[in-house]
């Protein structure tokens, strides 16, 4: 069966679609994904079938006039086709960026807890944090910019780009159907990441006008 991915209007959530999510088998509760619903404007869900297997609250914005996609919360079931299913709602989420702002560079932000999730930002260009690489002055700009905008910037470190506490309002939940092949030195960026205070890292990409209608395309 394919994955069947729609996009709604986050206030459009019913009672009944919030007990769905928490019940799907992800870190957040029903208050966390409540919570979710009045903060970001869109809400996507990925089924297979009739079953809930993954969804997004996010929001489409500029930040300082740049054209942004953030990502306030994301999970995945714990299932054989979870990586399909992620696939599916980055797809849905290019595809609203294209349609937002098309023949515009793009950036793509969240909040992560681990290494796994960062795979939603394998498709975009000069991802930061990354293994190997010293964020310099506009990257580190960009890391405060999207903290303040998660509401979490009073607790971050932009030398890590890690928020040390009280930011797990809404991360990407999804792991890693083969976590031997995520990298050691990704996994290495959490390492200030403090889980036990509520600790995560933000991170972003760019998607260039030209990668995105490709990204994006149905």
């Amino acid at each position: 069966m394919s994955v069947e991915v729609v996009t709604n209007d986050a206030s459009a959530v019913t009672d009944s679609q919030l007990d769905e999510m928490a019940s799907m088998g992800g870190s957040f509760d029903i208050g966390a994904i409540s919570k979710a619903r009045e903060e970001w404007v869109l809400s996507t869900t990925a089924r297979i079938g009739t079953t809930l297997h993954g969804f997004t609250f996010s929001t489409l914005e500029r930040i300082g006039g740049t054209p942004c996609v953030l990502i306030g919360m994301m999970s995945t079931k714990r299932h054989a086709k979870r990586e399909t299913v992620l696939r599916g709602l980055m797809k849905e989420a290019f595809h609203r960026a294209l349609m937002a702002f098309p023949d515009e560079d793009v950036v793509v932000g969240s909040r992560f807890v681990s290494a796994d999730a960062m795979v939603i930002l394998k498709d975009l260009d000069d991802v930061t944090p990354r293994p190997g690489a010293r964020a310099v002055g506009e990257e580190r700009a960009w890391g405060r910019r999207l903290a303040k905008r998660f509401g979490v910037d009073s607790t971050y470190e932009a030398e890590s780009f890690t928020v040390t506490s009280d930011g797990r309002g809404g991360f990407i939940d999804h792991e890693a159907l083969k976590p031997e092949k995520v990298a050691a030195a990704q996994r290495k960026l959490f390492s200030a990441v403090d889980d036990k205070r509520g600790g995560v890292l933000i991170a972003y990409g760019w998607t260039m006008a030209e990668d995105l209608v490709k990204l994006g395309a149905r």
